[in-house]
Parts: C-alpha cells; structure tokens; sequence
C-alpha cells in the first residue's frame, strides 16, 4: 500500500485510527480503508463519513496496520504551522504539570500551534532520520537546522519573535526551568512516533539573541550494529576481534565527537556479551540499554565522575570494563591499574589519529612503560556519507586529487560525484560508512613506546603493512562509495613527498 496523500484522502484523527483499528489512505488512484479484523462497525461508518467518497475496505494484519500507522501519521508539513505559531499563548508553565514523561505526538488533543510546530519538527527529523535538530537565533531570523548523516542542514527559517516560544515549549518538555535564560541547562525527554520509541536529549546555551537549543535524537528500537557491520576490511576487523579474545588489556577507539566511536564500543560489547562475562560500563550518558550488562551514568553534580565510577565497579568483579571516555589523568591510571589486575578495559580517547591516543595518555602522565605493557589495540575512525547509488555521476579526476589521496594517476580511473535526485532529496548522499584504522601492539612498536619515540615514526612503523585513514578512504572512492571530497573532508591529504608510487 502506498503512502497517503492528504489532498484527495482526509486524514483521520490519530487518535481515532490508533483506538479503533481504521485508516483512510489512497492506493493507485482509489480511496481504501485499511482496517484491523476487530474494528467495529460504527468506526468503519464514521471513517466513510469523513472520506466523504466511495471507499474500498481492506482488511490487514497488525504487522501491516501498524506499518500504515508510521508511514501516514509521521509525516509533518512544518511550513503549515509555522505562520500560525506567532499567536500561541506563551505562558507554557502550566504545560510541566499537564505533559505526561512519555508523550505520543501523534495522540495530541492539544491544537495549540506552538505545539504542533515543534512536534512537526520533531516528526520530520525523525523521518529523514536526523541525528540532531538545530534551533538557532539570530537578528532577523529563527534558524532550524537539522544533521543528516553527519552534514547540517537548513530545515527552517522563522521569525525571530518564535524564538522564546519555541524554546520555552522544548524546555518544559525537557523539565528544564524556562524562567533560567542565562546559564546552559541539560535534559532530556522520550516520545513516541507510533511505535518508533525515541529518546531526546535537550542542550540549551545562552547566545547573542536567545538561547540556542540543540536535540539529540537516541531512537531505542533501533538495531545496535554488529562488529562486522561496522563496514571494517576483513583484516582489521580480524585483528579488532583478536584483541577483543584477550583476558586483559586496553582497547581504545578513538577519533572527534560524531565519528561512530560509541557505535563500536557497543558493537564490541554485543561481541563480548555471551553470558559468561560480568560487562559493566559508566558512560555519559547512557545512550543505549544493553540486555545483560550493567550500565551506570556519570552525574558529576554528586560526584559520580568518570574516575568515580570506575574505581566502584572495579569492586563489583568485573571481567569487562567499559569507560565512556578517558579525559584526564586520574581515569586513565584507574584504567591502566584495571588492565594490570586482569580486566580487559574498552574506552574512547579524543585524538586525530591511533597513534596519537599513545601520546596523549603519556602527556595524562602514565608512564610508557605501563602503556608499552596495557594497550592492545587502537582504532581510529571517521564517517563519511555515502553517495547515492541512484544519481552519482562519474569523473575524471584531477591530478591534484589523485596526490592527496595518495593515488597513482591512470587515466582508466573514475571516481564519482554527487548529483542529487529524489531517492536522497536532492543532497546526493544516502547513509554514512567508515573509515578505520588499526593499530595493533607488537614486541617492536612496545618497545618504541617504552623508550618513548616520536609519533610518526611510531605511525610509520604501525601501517607499514596496514591502511591508515587515508588509505581506508580512498578505497571507498576507487569503489564509488563515496566521494573524494567526503573523504578529505575528515582525512588529512597527502604531500608531495607521501604519494604512492
């Protein structure tokens, strides 16, 4: 069954089609009610009523009703609203006492058009699965941006006087205190889009004209990756998996904020998760529950740190530790003392590449000879979106792009661009895939570490036989996976003196 289309087909009631079974939509050209075995006659009446048109009854399975449900009710016009908004009540104090902790959007009585606005907003992001949902002001504007596969983008652009209300709504939503305009605030708020159970987490920071307001988007039914998913070559992701077999020992991932970091931690941990493990974590926050292990928060306004909950679930015999991040000294020597005492210690440390994790624990202060001893494995990674296979266009690239990828020049050789068309709304990209890089300790680089050599040479020694970023990166191009200007976007281009021969 196709989607719906709100011109020729009235939309029924959510509420309505949820309670009793029904929902009017159009299928090659004809108007068809799509209804569960159980729905009773009278709503079936009604449902005609409003259609006001002949109709054809179907009946369909839960499965395929509830299917129906996300594709009609989860679209959201967010220009309709958005005139409108200028005249809603902006005294949304009541609003905390009356909003439910989980709220369905879909089920709102409440007409209120500041209220539809942010739910549309809410409703189109996660329908063109954004990460993130922007709100900035400016002087002659209200801004809403979404992130889509890593890339911001303009949803938005309102009149600056929504502003405060628009925030004030997110605010309440988010139990933060509206009447607090100076200083940042954090929270968070669940919803549910039909039977898609999300997850929001609320930032707000003062600014020039207003608050800006950011939400991250954590959608709980979605499926938590697999190592192999991850889109590693088989042999790093083969040499990952052997760290991961170790009794002991330290495995870092690291790479900036929104390179899929925490999506391996937790892709290794499903590994690890086997039932013969005690698995425990403290991260910040707690972006996924995972059956089976113990997941504790960090909520550093009663002292509960990253170090904190370290050295506690230390005492709770542990085989597994996860830390959500290493970021200063004194949880980086509880870690390294755990994987001496025979835990096996995952973590993500912020650096531009795996080599640099080591000089940056050695500048924490640990010892090398401790992290010549510790560290099994490191992973760097980046995301990068992948060309839509519907319009990308191939190329004949230049010469300077064959050098900073580090590529021989061949005039067979075609990348790929993007073009944009409807399957990718008109951006040219579909999804992410990464970019790895793998550092695995032998007898020779331990002994660089120990002595305390210089990080390229360390680099140079690591991906003698291996790929590093770059390297990871280009072959997606030379696959038409993605774009050279994607990978060099997150990798650093070759020189000279660096082309491959």
């Amino acid at each position: 069954m196709s989607e719906a289309d709100p011109i020729s087909i009235p939309r029924l009631a959510y509420g309505f089609a949820r309670r009793y079974g029904v929902i009017a939509l159009e299928r090659n050209g004809r108007a068809v009610l799509a209804t569960l075995r159980e729905a009773p006659l009278e709503a079936i009446l009604e449902a005609r009523r409003v259609v006001a048109q002949p109709i054809h009854r179907e009946s369909v399975e839960p499965a395929e009703f509830e299917g129906l449900m996300g594709q009609i009710y989860a679209q959201g016009d967010l220009t309709e609203t958005a005139e409108t908004a200028l005249g809603a009540d902006t005294d949304l104090n009541a609003l905390a006492d009356n909003l439910p902790r989980t709220s369905d959007l879909l089920d709102s009585d409440d007409d209120a058009p500041v209220i539809k606005l942010i739910n549309g907003i809410l409703q189109e992001a996660i329908r063109t699965r954004a990460s993130d949902i922007h709100v900035e002001p400016y002087e002659n504007r209200l801004a809403v941006r979404f992130r889509i596969d890593g890339a911001l983008r303009d949803t938005l652009s309102l009149s600056p006087r929504l502003a405060s209300v628009l925030v004030s709504r997110v605010k309440v939503m988010a139990r933060l205190d509206i009447a607090k305009k100076r200083i940042p605030q954090d929270g968070r708020f669940s919803l549910n889009l039909g039977q898609r159970a999300v997850d929001v987490r609320v930032s707000t920071l003062p600014s020039q004209y207003g608050e800006r307001v950011v939400m991250r988007l954590l959608e709980k039914t979605s499926q938590l990756m697999n190592l192999s998913d991850l889109g590693m070559e088989d042999s790093e992701l083969d040499a990952f998996t052997k760290s991961l077999q170790r009794p002991n020992g330290i495995i870092l991932v690291t790479g900036p904020t929104g390179s899929g970091k925490t999506t391996s931690l937790y892709a290794s941990l499903t590994k690890l998760n086997d039932g013969s493990r005690n698995i425990l974590t403290v991260e910040d926050p707690v972006e996924y529950a995972l059956d089976g292990i113990g997941q504790t928060q960090v909520n550093n306004q009663v002292g509960m740190s990253f170090a904190a909950g370290l050295r506690a679930i230390l005492r709770q015999d542990p085989d597994v530790v996860m830390v959500g991040e290493i970021r200063d000294p004194e949880t980086a020597d509880i870690a390294v003392q755990a994987s001496l005492t025979g835990h096996l210690v995952l973590s993500t440390v912020h650096t531009n590449s795996a080599v640099a994790a080591i000089t940056r624990l050695r500048d924490m202060g640990i010892e090398p000879f401790l992290l010549a001893s510790t560290i099994t494995s490191i992973v760097a990674q980046r995301l990068v979106r992948r060309l839509c296979s519907s319009c990308k266009q191939p190329y004949v690239p230049s010469t300077r792009e064959f050098q900073d990828l580090g590529i021989k020049p061949h005039k067979d050789i075609r990348f790929f661009k993007p073009v944009g068309c409807n399957e990718c709304h008109h951006i040219g990209y579909v999804g992410r895939l990464g970019l790895y890089e793998v550092v695995v300790m032998d007898d020779t680089l331990r002994g660089m570490i120990h002595d305390g050599s210089r990080e390229v040479d360390m680099a140079v020694h690591a991906f003698k036989d291996r790929k590093d970023l770059l390297k990871s990166g280009a072959g997606h191009v030379l696959s038409g996976l993605t774009s050279a200007e994607e990978v060099l976007r997150v990798c650093r281009a070759k020189t000279d003196a660096e082309v491959e021969v």
